[in-house]
């Protein structure tokens, strides 16, 4: 992203020289320009998303019940209307995915029960310290905490609860339609899928940034240490949509990006410093290196391509001229 056109961002065409970028071929726009559609097209995704949380005026904080149902409302909506960005990006670059929309953006049958439950299972995997963190500090045990979380009243309570509708459903379900399944193929033919894979997030990392505004509008703490909250939520988020990014790549589904989403707003940032104190700190500290160790093994195996059929992006890419993308394989 340190150059947007000339040589920086290039619409992908064949190594073989007598083969010419679809859009070329189709008597679309120059690369340079196919590229900065395909980034202003992110950029006008990602501001109208943000800018749909701010529509309604309210003095109540953002966790208010109130502030929190008329924003599910305006989001759904924009979440709803995303797609057609995709469609006007098409339109403007003549880039032709050879598929259905929905299709491209990961809305397909085709091996759906295994992107649904590898991709969680790989990053329960990674979470396995914080998994065994919650468990020693839980005061039930297992066949207790299983009850209350199969128990209908449970469910019943958190489907009426905002915030868990929020952090659980909405929020995953709408920010990775928008910043992956929308985001992803529109930048994929300019960069390639692997630099799509850092580029994509950074736009998911800024939309968090307007956290700011309301931490200093009810001055949550100082200056300082919101702004310094601010840097290090970017940095976890900017990696954590990478990885989503990637299992979206590679499985070419929509549902594990949203299901490993929704888990890991539920876990939250790993309690490391906690697990540094803890009683039983030598087991905690083993089960977090064996998550780590075991989430590297296992991440290329667990998203492999062939479970999961035929990958949208990739068919996108060999119409672009790039048979040969890394992660397709």
């Amino acid at each position: 992203m340190a150059a947007l056109g000339g040589d920086g961002l290039r619409l992908l065409s064949v190594s073989r020289p007598e083969r010419q970028p679809e859009s070329a071929a189709l008597g679309g726009p120059g690369p340079g320009l196919c590229c900065w559609v395909s980034v202003f097209s992110c950029l006008s995704l990602a501001c109208s998303y943000v800018g749909s949380l701010y529509v309604w005026k309210s003095e109540l904080p953002r966790d208010h019940p109130a502030v929190i149902k008329r924003r599910f409302t305006s989001v759904l909506v924009v979440s709803s209307l995303s797609p057609l960005c995709v469609l006007l990006w098409r339109e403007l670059t003549g880039i032709q995915p050879g598929t259905s929309l929905l299709t491209l953006m990961g809305f397909r049958l085709e091996g759906i029960f295994p992107a649904a439950l590898l991709p969680l299972l790989l990053t329960m995997i990674l979470f396995l310290g914080p998994l065994m963190q919650l468990s020693m500090d839980c005061p039930c045990d297992l066949a207790d905490g299983l009850k209350v979380v199969l128990a209908p009243r449970s469910w019943a309570r958190c489907l009426t609860d905002m915030r868990w509708l929020r952090n659980q459903v909405i929020a995953p379900l709408t920010e990775e339609l928008v910043f992956r399944a929308c985001m992803l193929p529109m930048l994929a033919p300019c960069t390639g899928l692997g630099p799509a894979v850092f580029t994509c997030p950074l736009f998911f990392g800024v939309a968090h940034f307007h956290h700011i505004f309301e931490q200093l509008r009810f001055r949550q703490s100082s200056v300082g240490s919101i702004f310094l909250s601010a840097a290090f939520q970017f940095s976890y988020t900017a990696v954590f949509g990478a990885y989503t990014a990637f299992l979206f790549i590679r499985t070419g589904h929509l549902i594990g990006p949203v299901l490993c989403h929704s888990f890991c707003n539920y876990m939250g940032f790993p309690a490391v410093c906690a697990a540094l104190e803890h009683p039983q700190r030598r087991p905690l500290l083993a089960g977090y290196a064996l998550g780590v160790g075991l989430f590297l093994l296992l991440l290329q195996p667990l998203t492999d391509p062939k479970l999961y059929g035929s990958l949208p992006l990739c068919a996108l890419l060999e119409r672009a001229g790039d048979s040969e993308a890394p992660l397709c394989s």
